[in-house]
């Protein structure tokens, strides 16, 4: 089968022409919605069908900061009385609400497919300090019945007592905090009949073979999701190893660069997303994000995952480093005279240092000093800050030297 033909069937067999004629006959009077809609030229009540939707412009997520700076909090994207129950910040900044219900973001797909249920816990290894990636990932091993420990990250050696002491059998979080963990639960001499941990959900980073085989080897089913703060779960692995399954309750699109035209063939492009709810109508949101379509075995519409990103952000440890998040937190620091991020990877692991030029006489010490915490606090990474007398070769403020082969 072909991926137009693929495409076509999932389309059908999801009825989104209707569920995108339905969340627009909702949401036209939205706003922000509706500026975009006036600002194409384009008639919400035209607009029936996913192609009738494909007319109107991906909105980047440079512009949602922009929107949101302009009305805030929300750039006027929230619907009249929509439940907003949390609040999260993202680099930007960009503030992420999420709505009322059970399992808002979806991910709880993803878990059940996995095998959680009643009588699992789940080691939850992502962020729950403004980033929704915790809260999001709490909701969908909830939703599935599992019980849920909030990790968060870091506190390994808490985290390895505890994978031991209450008999953990799922993780969600990074591929590389996965491996951390198996690592740091050796090296503690807890008994290996203790490490009950079958089942795992990784995501926010580059999955390659090399790190899947070493982690299988401790863990029975290690699984890729895929999604974004902005729009919730995308995609997932089903175990057949064909790519990832389209979630429910969204549309993804693959679209060319720079036009926005939905792609539907194997050719590589932007995730574009729209959320199919109408208190919340983030509509044709460009993920930033690089894939292609495939076919699966079962003749599904499959992503071939992420490939790579179209903008100038990069992502580190499941988070992103931006250019213009570096420059106000470097612009904050005299006597720097150049500066780069440099993102490596070491067994597994994102590394990133910080290379700094002092100017003529400036206290190279001092500024490393000085830096580091400035880098901390406001770009919430860890880095390894030295003085350098030149750059190292390269374009721009982040150099990134990862090899994912």
């Amino acid at each position: 089968m072909s991926v137009a033909a693929a495409l076509q069937d999932h389309l059908q067999a999801r009825d989104l022409d209707q569920a995108v004629a339905d969340l627009m006959s909702a949401a036209a009077t939205v706003p922000g919605l509706a500026r975009r809609l006036e600002q194409a030229g384009v008639d919400p009540t035209a607009i029936t069908s996913v192609a009738a939707l494909s007319e109107l412009p991906v909105l980047p997520k440079d512009s949602v900061v922009d929107l949101q700076r302009e009305d805030p909090p929300f750039g006027g994207m929230l619907a009249d009385g929509a439940d907003v129950v949390r609040v999260f910040q993202s680099p930007g900044p960009l503030y992420e609400p999420q709505l009322a219900g059970a399992d808002s973001w979806r991910w709880g797909q993803v878990f059940s497919a996995l095998g959680l249920g009643e009588g699992d816990t789940m080691l939850n290894a992502l962020g729950y300090h403004l980033s929704p990636a915790g809260a999001m990932m709490e909701a969908g091993g909830l939703a599935t019945g599992a019980r849920v420990l909030p990790g968060g990250i870091g506190n390994q050696d808490l985290q390895v007592q505890a994978i031991a002491d209450l008999g953990v059998t799922a993780y969600a979080g990074l591929p590389s905090y996965l491996k951390a963990l198996v690592e740091r639960f050796d090296e503690a001499g807890l008994p290996r009949e203790r490490w009950l941990l079958d089942k795992a959900m990784v995501t926010a980073e580059p999955f390659p073979d090399s790190l899947r085989e070493i982690l299988t080897e401790r863990v029975a089913t290690v699984r890729m999701a895929y999604g974004t703060g902005e729009t919730g779960l995308l995609a997932y692995e089903n175990g057949d190893g064909a790519g990832l399954v389209l979630a429910d309750g969204v549309l993804v699109q693959v679209c060319e660069i720079g036009t926005g035209v939905p792609i539907t063939d194997e050719t590589e492009g932007e995730v574009v997303v729209t959320v199919l709810r109408p208190d919340y109508p983030l509509v044709r949101f460009g993920t930033g994000d690089l894939s292609g379509w495939m076919v699966g075995p079962d003749g599904s519409l499959r992503l071939r995952g992420v490939l790579g990103r179209t903008g100038v952000a990069v992502k580190v440890k499941g988070m992103f480093l931006h250019p213009a998040q570096i420059a106000s937190v470097m612009a904050g620091v005299s006597g720097v005279a150049d500066y780069r991020f440099v993102v490596g990877r070491v067994d597994h692991v994102d590394t990133l240092r910080c290379e700094i030029v002092p100017e003529p006489g400036a206290d190279a010490d001092a500024l490393v000093t000085q830096v580091g915490p400035k880098v901390r606090d406001g770009l919430r990474f860890r880095a390894e800050v030295v003085a350098v007398s030149t750059l190292t070769t390269g374009s721009g403020p982040i150099l990134d030297t990862r090899d994912w082969d």
